[in-house]
């Protein structure tokens, strides 16, 4: 049985090691975050700290904004568009990992202490009773302060995550 975990798109593209679990996994992606892959990839803004992991994260995205695009992929993630909260049939990665794209919808109701991706995350791990990952320290500091009921893990504590967790 595969661990689910709610994450952004480009955190996939960011960090390599999350397509390389050891145990099988699922990752729920908000749309929006999937758009946000587009304006990364045309953004002159800095991804990373250096020029060569900012081109290295810049081709992973680039890569990934492609495998979304390939015609079954892409039918997958239009099909879910077409009502709020429905998923996507799995888009297989490898034999170990499956993304699953949400039609999450901001309904403001963390809106005063998040934003409206950091909402739809928060939102999305609610509604599929899935932990999230993320490598924002503030907004799990944040989630914390405001008492959002989700699991949260740092994406250097993946390892842990898989090893960890069962559906909350």
């Amino acid at each position: 049985m595969s661990q689910t975990f709610v994450i952004e798109a480009v955190m996939i593209a960011i960090y390599g090691q999350l397509l390389n679990p050891d145990k099988p996994v699922n990752y729920i992606v908000p749309y929006t975050t999937i758009m946000e892959l587009y304006e990364f990839a045309e953004s002159d803004e800095p991804l990373m700290n250096t020029p060569i992991e900012d081109r290295e994260v810049r081709n992973r995205v680039q890569e990934l904004i492609r495998y979304l695009e390939e015609p079954l992929n892409k039918k997958k993630i239009q099909r879910c568009l077409q009502m709020p909260w429905s998923q996507s049939a799995g888009i297989v990665f490898s034999d170990n990992v499956q993304i699953s794209v949400v039609n999450a919808l901001d309904n403001a109701y963390y809106g005063e202490s998040f934003d409206p991706i950091e909402t739809e995350l928060i939102l999305s791990s609610l509604k599929k009773e899935a932990p999230m990952l993320t490598d924002q320290f503030e907004l799990i500091q944040r989630m914390i302060e405001a008492k959002v009921p989700v699991q949260v893990f740092d994406i250097e504590d993946f390892a842990y995550a898989l090893e960890g967790t069962s559906h909350v």
